[in-house]
């Protein structure tokens, strides 16, 4: 009991650091990325391990924060780009079938599980999915995983590097103010929400009990406090040291092909999903660097703090995850019948 205490405490303690220096050299999404990075590197050094109550409390966190983005006008105005959601939700399915071939060849997969392996789905509903499909989860685990890690190391910086910051006036909330008595009370409900949650099944109840929470209390008038930056912070700190802790030498070495298949399908997935997001923006007249986060192939959590961070219509980009998230459930399975049948996937 005492080395795990210890183990986790140097985890948490590397990755804590290493989103400190990651700060200090204005990395983007600095606190993720450089937990991410310590983490891993520590990983090949000596044992990690981070405790499981870190992720739900990050996801907690990050719920409340993306929450108070919205209020009533802001959520008018996602709901008026429903169709460019939906539109991209069954694109970015299509975009990962396009890519399935490459998960095939590359890693001598078949197409199902190349399909479940690629389509960006959220790490869990896709292995949930598969597992109902009667599909082995371990490389569909490993695939979907290895697709976040790498749309965290790359897709942030490229957005960056774009250089558009701020966000449409149409997306834009006005924060609440920070109170502690106010916090207080706000983390205890949303624990109590999330665990309700929990005994439905639903795949990420931590962050959606909280953001559901949330926006009712946003749109309401009645969000008793604000999220304070420190602990947004910390989220990416828990979230980092979560995605590194699974980029262990055995994690890696038990297969290098499957590996490598799912970097490269994923950054070719990353090229077709931003190429869609250009033209939906285009034609709904929406900020393109906020649908190029909203279509990104990577986690719901992960590219809302980018969004967040860069003041890119957190609203809207997360209005784009949370419907593709939701469809995924009802059209992975029969759109793939549905390419066989038509010999998209063989």
């Amino acid at each position: 009991m005492f080395q795990t205490i210890t183990t986790q405490a140097i985890t948490l303690a590397a990755a804590a650091l290493g989103g400190f220096v990651a700060h200090l050299l204005h990395v983007p999404l600095a606190w993720m990325i450089g937990a991410l990075a310590a983490t891993a590197g520590l990983a090949w050094l000596r044992p990690v391990g981070v405790h499981p109550t870190i992720r739900p409390a990050a996801l907690m966190l990050l719920g409340f924060g993306f929450a108070q983005t919205f209020d009533g006008p802001v959520l008018g105005a996602v709901a008026g780009a429903v169709p460019a959601l939906v539109l991209a939700a069954v694109g970015s399915i299509f975009c990962g079938i396009l890519v399935v071939p490459i998960m095939q060849r590359m890693a001598g997969l078949d197409s199902r599980t190349g399909y479940f392996s690629t389509v960006p789905g959220g790490v869990i509903v896709m292995v949930v999915l598969a597992q109902r499909e009667g599909v082995a989860i371990a490389p569909v685990t490993m695939a979907q995983t290895i697709r976040v890690i790498t749309v965290v190391l790359t897709i942030p910086i490229a957005i960056t590097l774009l250089g558009e910051h701020g966000s449409d006036t149409a997306f834009q909330a006005v924060r609440p103010a920070i109170d502690a008595l106010g916090l207080a009370m706000l983390l205890p409900a949303g624990l109590a929400v999330s665990l309700l949650l929990r005994r439905t099944g639903l795949a990420n109840p931590w962050m959606m009990g909280c953001f559901a929470l949330g926006l009712a209390l946003m749109v309401s008038g009645h969000m008793p406090s604000g999220i304070p930056g420190w602990m947004i912070d910390m989220a990416q700190v828990g979230m980092g040291a979560g995605l590194g802790a699974r980029l262990t030498p055995d994690f890696l070495r038990s297969s290098r092909r499957l590996a490598v298949a799912s970097v490269l399908s994923t950054l070719a997935l990353s090229v077709l999903c931003l190429v869609l997001a250009v033209g939906i923006a285009w034609g709904w007249g929406l900020p393109v660097t906020a649908v190029m986060l909203g279509l990104a192939p990577g986690g719901m959590p992960e590219m809302g703090v980018t969004a967040k961070l860069l003041e890119l219509a957190v609203p809207l980009v997360m209005g784009f995850h949370l419907t593709r998230t939701l469809l995924c459930n009802f059209l992975v399975g029969p759109i793939y019948r549905g390419a066989r049948a038509v010999r998209l996937l063989r």
